[in-house]
């Protein structure tokens, strides 16, 4: 019998190869020599089953994609209360790097744009001090499945560049959301975003998060089920940055994406989605991972609101 999951996963990636369009991210320099055809892509259901094609293997660094599991390590320390002390949870509308608060709360919008990220990272390195990335890169790990590292290289070059998102921190300070020192906190924030990881990887840790929390090839808990139900409400809100609105339009599942070009899609408890392809669009996208993202959620019925249902009938057949 034909395997209609990695059928499925073939047909997406033969469509969305084509996509040539887009480009590097530019600002931050090693992000300029990395390979522009890699493409890789993954699907691993909710019990652990895993189907991939392309170059799922290469390395690279996890960017944004990161906010989303560092936003639910800071809902486990705080609650979504304390929290949103510091964050707030509504779509900005605005780029990624934007610097904009809410002007009524005087907040980061949301925990997927930079602003938000920082001052999650004020969070972590507030609770675990001079251990927050050791605890974090544990955390990760523990979603992937295996060991991860930094990409020290990167991490050099963002701190060396990082000047927007060290003004963000200042503005942070000056509105009472991050502590002194300031430079310790947006450290914490360019050392997560220069973890360094797979398509495969994304995949597993997605699935993590599909899983309610609990890694469905190890089994281990790795996030309360209550912060993952919070960071998976605001990854479809807002984890596309100012794409999100159509994203969830067109394709209806909570993701998040990186300038590394990583992305990762999550159908509650059914499947988690990596994908890598380093060509941005516009709006700091993946343009293939956007493709293939759509072309999974319409092949397989996996829109939040498809109105069949066939998407929850046919994946949980496929389980």
């Amino acid at each position: 019998m034909p395997d209609q999951l990695q059928i499925a996963l073939n047909d997406a990636y033969a469509q969305a190869v084509t996509q040539t369009d887009g480009h590097l991210a530019d600002y931050i320099p090693e992000l300029t020599v990395v390979d522009p055809d890699k493409f890789g892509l993954a699907i691993m259901t909710a019990k652990g089953r895993l189907c991939e094609v392309g170059d799922v293997d290469v390395a690279f660094t996890i960017q944004s994609v990161s906010k989303a599991f560092a936003y639910c390590m800071a809902l486990e320390l705080l609650g979504a209360e304390g929290v949103q002390a510091k964050v707030g949870v509504e779509p900005s509308g605005d780029a990624f790097n934007a610097i904009e608060f809410d002007p009524i709360s005087r907040r980061p919008y949301n925990p997927m744009v930079n602003a938000g990220a920082i001052a999650v990272a004020g969070i972590l390195r507030d609770a675990f001090q001079g251990n927050a990335l050791e605890r974090v890169l544990d955390r990760f790990s523990l979603a992937a499945g295996r060991k991860l590292d930094i990409d020290e290289s990167v991490f050099r070059s963002e701190q060396a560049t990082g000047y927007r998102n060290r003004a963000i921190g200042q503005l942070l300070c000056g509105a009472g959301l991050l502590h002194e020192p300031i430079d310790a906190a947006v450290d914490l924030y360019f050392q997560v975003c220069s973890i360094r990881v797979t398509a495969r990887d994304l995949a597993t840790m997605a699935a993590t998060l599909s899983n309610m929390g609990a890694n469905p090839t190890t089994g281990d808990e790795v996030f309360d089920f209550r912060a993952v139900r919070s960071t998976l409400s605001v990854m479809l809100s807002c984890g596309m940055y100012n794409f999100s609105g159509k994203w969830t339009h067109d394709v209806g599942i909570p993701a998040k994406s990186g300038v590394g070009g990583g992305l990762i899609g999550v159908v509650n408890r059914q499947v988690g989605i990596g994908a890598f392809s380093p060509r941005l669009d516009a709006k700091g996208n993946s343009v293939r991972g956007v493709h293939a993202m759509q072309r999974l959620s319409d092949e397989l019925g996996l829109h939040a609101f498809e109105c069949t249902n066939v998407g929850s009938s046919f994946v949980e057949h496929l389980l």
